[in-house]
């Protein structure tokens, strides 16, 4: 809980500009934000992607979130893929280059197994979603109840991809230019007859062939402080 005035959120803090990639509330809402094909990094007169994690995180319904990101006036950031979800409903918002189109477009995002990168939702001329989105179809369901995650975790360790894509397109990237993996999250979302259960996130650090994960506590502020008295 890095941000003071955001006590309900939880995510992974971006150090030079204050916003986040990853995050969820106490209410069960999860956002993370990602840069789209030729749009890594920060550009001096747009605003930081990573405060709309927050923004988002700001509503306690996954589909009032992406309403209300959908209003903003995507020009004043670089172009991004944005998921928000809660378990009721998944939406992915996309920030096009576009400077005639102001607006951000949401998706729904239909149930069963779906992959999103710097492409669009599920787009196979990404090679990552190519090669792998067949692979998670095709795995063993995970079961976060009983931390079983085993086939899950093998493919985001896996380092192959085609002989004819670039080592980007693993989805553990490693390269000898300073860009690559640099953590991953498992995150679980109690289903609506579980209303007194809390979610689960699971993180590790570095590449995912370093290393195990941890399990990031999600209990409320205000229960943790009762809990101490």
């Amino acid at each position: 809980r890095h941000w003071p005035d955001r006590p309900t959120i939880v995510g992974g803090l971006d150090h030079e500009a204050g916003g986040s990639w990853l995050g969820i509330n106490d209410y069960g809402v999860v956002a993370g934000v990602s840069n789209r094909t030729s749009a890594l990094g920060p550009a001096k007169n747009k605003r930081t992607r990573g405060e709309l994690v927050l923004e988002a995180l700001e509503h306690a319904d996954a589909k009032i979130a992406a309403e209300a990101l959908s209003r903003i006036d995507g020009r004043s950031y670089r172009p991004f893929n944005m998921l928000i979800a809660d378990n009721r409903d998944a939406y992915w918002l996309a920030n096009r280059d576009d400077q005639n189109f102001s607006l951000v477009a949401v998706h729904a995002i239909p149930s069963g197994i779906s992959m999103l990168t710097s492409h669009d939702l599920n787009d196979e001329t990404s090679p990552r979603i190519r090669t792998f989105l067949p692979r998670f179809s095709k795995s063993s369901e995970p079961d976060p109840d009983a931390n079983e995650w085993s086939e899950w975790k093998e493919l985001l360790a896996c380092r192959f991809h085609a002989k004819n894509d670039d080592p980007t397109e693993a989805m553990n990237i490693v390269t000898d230019f300073g860009f690559g993996t640099s953590s991953r999250s498992l995150i679980a979302l109690p289903a609506l007859a579980k209303r007194n259960k809390l979610p689960i996130w699971n993180f590790a650090s570095g590449y995912p062939s370093c290393g195990d994960y941890w399990p990031i506590s999600l209990e409320p502020e205000s229960a943790s402080k009762q809990s101490t008295v």
